[in-house]
């Protein structure tokens, strides 16, 4: 599929990636979405919650909105997202990760890159209690990652599933944390860093035999985290081999549902091997945008809708 024109140009200040980033990430403020909590319990005993909210009216579309690394159903970008979509006829199913909904899951694991089991639990569950005829899958970040690797690494897609829009997406996760890992990033790092720690104390006190305070003293980088953490609890070798298995860009060329990528250029967390231009190409399924602006999951715009927002409603809405 030829790579898709950006037209998006915003304001100076948020020509800026950094800036981009920053504000909408920190100072974006989405109000009049009204979520309703719901319970699913895992296969393996664990647990998620989904946060739901209605369309103005009653519909048999479905958006389901996946988060980015220790994010929530409740950031902006996932409450902008489903205002949105609740405004144009679609119900929101915003997914909170394990541990990531403001109570500590039970296992010993938690939520990573490629989870992508918990996503068709999820949509399992969905198939099973609802009528939703069309389904859809908006992913951020590490959320970008899931509903790609997940549209990819499977033949059995159900029908119903009709197209995704993954923003800001690390395709390739050894090349974003190389970038995470840079001085440009390091107040970011060091925020994600602290996040991930302060979890991974609560996880101790549950699971004490299995994370040391010398373990955690170990962890100096976000790499650190995923060798000493993320991997040993997810049966990988390190966190090279997690990297490996769970990056997206090897099943992009397996995608078979209608999916636009958006990875603006000025993305700090994105090396060059998450901007998938042949994968792009090479299948008629998979859309590439790259906007010279936008930062990571950023993407400013007039009225508080962010560009990506309105851009994933129009990619939606003009699928047959």
């Amino acid at each position: 599929m030829p790579l898709v024109s950006s037209n998006y140009s915003p304001p100076l200040f948020f020509k800026n990636g950094h800036f981009a980033t920053i504000y909408c990430g920190l100072f974006r403020k989405v109000n009049g979405v009204f979520q309703k909590r719901e319970r699913l319990p895992l296969s393996d005993g664990d647990f998620l919650d989904l946060d739901w909210s209605d369309s103005i009216i009653p519909s048999k579309k479905l958006v389901i909105l996946l988060h980015g690394l220790e994010g929530d159903g409740q950031r902006p970008y996932i409450t902008g997202s489903a205002k949105l979509f609740n405004q144009n006829g679609y119900d929101a199913c915003a997914v909170n990760y394990r541990g990531c909904s403001g109570e500590t899951n039970t296992l010993y694991r938690s939520y990573h890159s490629g989870v992508t089991e918990d996503i068709k639990e999820v949509i399992d569950h969905i198939l099973k209690t609802k009528d939703y005829s069309e389904i859809y899958i908006k992913g951020f970040s590490l959320g970008g990652n899931l509903v790609l690797k997940y549209l990819g690494e499977d033949e059995t897609v159900p029908k119903e599933i009709k197209g995704a829009v993954a923003v800001s997406v690390p395709c390739n996760l050894h090349s974003s944390c190389q970038k995470l890992l840079t001085f440009n990033n390091i107040l970011y790092a060091i925020r994600f860093k602290g996040n991930l720690i302060a979890k991974l104390r609560e996880k101790q006190e549950w699971f004490p035999d299995l994370i040391t305070d010398s373990d955690i003293k170990k962890i100096k980088t976000l790499k650190d985290f995923d060798d000493i953490y993320t991997s040993k609890a997810h049966n990988f070798k390190d966190a090279l081999d997690y990297y490996t298995q769970c990056s997206s860009l090897q099943f992009l060329p397996n995608i078979k549902v209608p999916s636009l990528i958006i990875n603006a250029l000025d993305d700090s967390f994105l090396g060059p091997e998450c901007y998938p231009f042949s994968e792009a190409e090479q299948n008629p399924n998979l859309y590439l945008e790259t906007p010279k602006h936008g930062g990571h999951v950023g993407f400013w715009g007039k009225h508080n809708i962010t560009y990506t927002e309105k851009k994933a409603l129009d990619f939606f809405n003009q699928l047959p």
